[in-house]
């Protein structure tokens, strides 16, 4: 019996006969282009690296340096103090390149231009290092900057110069959503909303694969390490028995694509140009009117990656590492990132606040078959056009994540646009190929591994209870007025929220970037301080004055402040316990205080998504230009997820998750404590009651 085989640009099949090769002129075409453009990515890498290698130093300072010697010379002034003398004579003599004076003196100068340049280079860098190391500027109040400050801060040097350089399911336990804009809509259809942002998120994969995305600043003074943008796209944690390993490729010119059972592949190109918009609309929509069956396994393999990774692990080495299922997987897993297109409709509707949560639940798992929770994020797009995303995890966090959704969401509204119909601009290419099927040949055993899976992960979301809201009574502004930061305003918000819901305190984790250091991920704050408990344990006595009250809230809210900064500055305990956990294990020493602290369960696990990490518009002239945030799963059984966005200066919104088998927990209960804790400390500053 023949057996296929199947490679990129050639299929050959074993006959008696002999072996019959067929070679694909399209497969060959893609191979060549994509040898072409994966050269051109080198080069320009290679520019780059280049000009990191003589960073803050260029090749123009360098021939201003020369020409600067070379000058002087000519008027009769030696800036070198003699040096290019006793380089010129240090020079061997007699014939070749060197045999003229005006040549010996001229490479002479070039060669002390060149030392001058280097040296200048180091001494910079130094500089540098030594200013990015002083971190005082975080402790000090606002509106009172010490001198020291004033003169570390007094001039642009960083943004001038500093550029981009370098075994449970993961559904709910790790991965996290991310909403779309929910205030506006720029069109209802499907495919024409996913033209425009795929193109848009190809755009912005070429900036950053040409390293012309400038980096985050902290509180726009510092730059924060951009190396984990590095695997945004064309990367996949791939399962294993005992642990997992992240698969990230140099370049992928294809997205998977999901929709009701079927998977495709579609090319992002025509040979080297990128799809229009108006092209990937028509592919899109080819899919969408595509009425073929999915075939035999096919319509729940995706939940594989949303059950047991050991399971997964398992599957894959049986029934994935040959033949057709490994190509079409490799298609999948190579693919630049996985697009889930739902037929269900989902949007925040503000008079029906349900809305909200239906729509984070439907971000969050979906039906636990239609993500591929493996790749480093899935685009989800519903059919009334509202879009959205969920990501792993393990290859970079949130805020990494979002700086890509403004950069495309903002593009999306203010650069290309759509007709009035709601098309992308634009006609489009009807030669092009359609998007193809992908093959599978899934037999019983591994559909009953899928169906296994399944039931997992669909335990698991049934059990996750999700109460999204936005929180309309103030925002920033009115926080600002209490002189305290907003973050510490909410997290002093949440510890008397859940004392009210619980009746006591818990070990409480919010999540702080350390970007600031290199390859820096994130550290623990730990908000619930003994000054946080002083100023909840009064609040709830309540026969204490309210100047009483303001003062224990501003004793906590200045001790968190002070403990953000700390962990953002690498003062943290968190990651240093765990790194010691990991010495321990490896001399195998065995550390009762170690396994105790780290084993303590965070019941209320916090996180504020950032926004504006980059100005595409003016959110004062688009006020309703605002993402909801996301959100993630509880991180215990019995506690809360809480994360929160700040958006803007009038309204915050919400994410709150709990397990509907714990009976201590109820997400909308803490919500509904969430809203009056946060009335309630306003009303302590008596600031006017515009939102009573």
């Amino acid at each position: 019996m023949a057996e296929a085989h199947q490679a990129v640009a050639f299929q050959f099949t074993v006959t008696p006969d002999g072996v019959d090769f067929r070679l694909s002129r399209e497969a060959l075409k893609h191979v060549y282009l994509s040898g072409i453009n994966s050269w051109k990515k080198r080069l320009i890498r290679i520019k780059n690296g280049i000009l990191r290698g003589v960073y803050p130093g260029s090749p123009t300072s360098w021939l201003v340096v020369i020409m600067a010697t070379v000058g002087s010379s000519f008027c009769n002034v030696d800036i070198s103090l003699g040096l290019v003398s006793c380089i010129q004579r240090c020079l061997p003599q007699g014939c070749g390149p060197y045999q003229t004076p005006q040549t010996r003196a001229l490479l002479s100068m070039a060669i002390f231009s060149t030392g001058v340049w280097v040296t200048g280079i180091f001494f910079f860098r130094q500089t540098l290092k030594l200013l990015l190391c002083y971190h005082g500027w975080m402790f000090e109040m606002h509106g009172k900057t010490s001198n020291l400050t004033r003169i570390w801060a007094v001039s642009d040097w960083w943004e001038e110069y500093i550029y981009l350089r370098g075994r449970s399911p993961l559904m709910v336990n790790s991965n996290y959503y991310v909403m779309d804009l929910v205030l506006i809509k720029n069109t209802d259809v499907q495919a024409a909303r996913l033209g425009n942002i795929i193109h848009a998120m190809i755009m912005y994969r070429r900036k950053l694969d040409r390293e012309e995305i400038k980096p985050v600043m902290a509180l726009g003074i510092v730059p924060m390490c951009s190396y984990q943008m590095e695997r945004m796209f064309n990367t996949t944690r791939i399962p294993g028995k005992d642990t997992d390993v992240l698969q990230h490729l140099s370049d992928s010119r294809h997205v998977a694509v999901y929709h009701k059972g079927r998977f495709f592949k579609l090319w992002l190109y025509e040979g080297a140009r990128l799809l229009k918009p108006q092209d990937l609309e028509m592919q899109f929509q080819r899919i969408l009117d595509d009425p073929s069956p999915p075939q035999p396994g096919e319509e729940k393999l995706a939940a594989l990656t949303a059950g047991g990774r050991v399971e997964w692990a398992q599957a894959r080495q049986a029934f994935f590492s040959s033949g057709k299922n490994k190509a079409a997987l490799e298609a999948i897993e190579r693919a630049a990132f996985f697009v889930a297109l739902d037929e269900e409709s989902y949007s925040y509707d503000p008079e029906d606040e349900a809305s909200l949560s239906l729509y984070g639940k439907a971000l969050l798992h979906g039906n636990c078959y239609n993500r591929w929770f493996d790749k480093s994020f899935t685009l989800i797009s519903f059919k009334n056009g509202q879009l959205g995303l969920n990501a792993e995890h393990a290859w970079a966090d949130a805020p990494i994540i979002g700086h890509l959704w403004e950069f495309v969401l903002g593009t999306d509204s203010f650069h290309l646009g759509y007709t009035e119909t709601g098309h992308c601009l634009g006609k489009p290419n009807p030669a092009l190929a359609p998007p193809t099927r992908l093959q599978w040949d899934i037999p019983k055993q591994c559909q009953a591994v899928i169906e296994s899976s399944y039931q997992v992960a669909k335990a698991l979301a049934d059990d996750v209870e999700l109460y999204c809201f936005q929180f309309l009574p103030f925002g920033k502004g009115l926080i600002k007025k209490c002189r305290t930061s907003p973050d510490a305003f909410v997290q002093i918000a949440l510890q008397l929220a859940h004392f009210r819901d619980r009746g006591k305190f818990c070990l409480t984790y919010e999540a702080s970037m350390t970007r600031m250091f290199r390859e820096g991920r994130t550290e623990t704050v730990r908000s619930c301080t003994s000054e946080s408990t002083a100023f909840v344990q009064a609040m709830m006595e309540g026969s204490h004055t309210k100047a009483d009250l303001r003062d224990l809230f501003q004793k906590a809210a200045k001790k968190h402040q002070n403990m953000y900064r700390l962990a953002m500055t690498g003062a943290g305990i968190d990651r240093h316990l765990f790194c010691l956990y990991l010495v321990s294990k490896y001399l195998g020493v065995s550390s009762p205080f170690l396994a105790e602290v780290l084993s303590e369960p965070w019941r209320l696990s916090t996180s504020q998504i950032p926004q504006s990490q980059i100005r595409m518009f003016d959110p004062e002239q688009h006020p309703n230009h605002l993402g909801a945030g996301g959100g993630f799963g509880p991180v215990a059984d019995d506690g809360y997820g809480v994360s929160y966005m700040i958006a803007g200066e009038n309204t915050i919104f919400f994410h709150i998750s709990s397990k509907f088998s714990s009976s201590e927990t109820n997400a909308q209960r803490f919500g509904n404590h969430i809203r009056k804790a946060l009335l309630d400390i306003a009303d302590l500053f008596q600031v006017p009651k515009a939102y009573s």
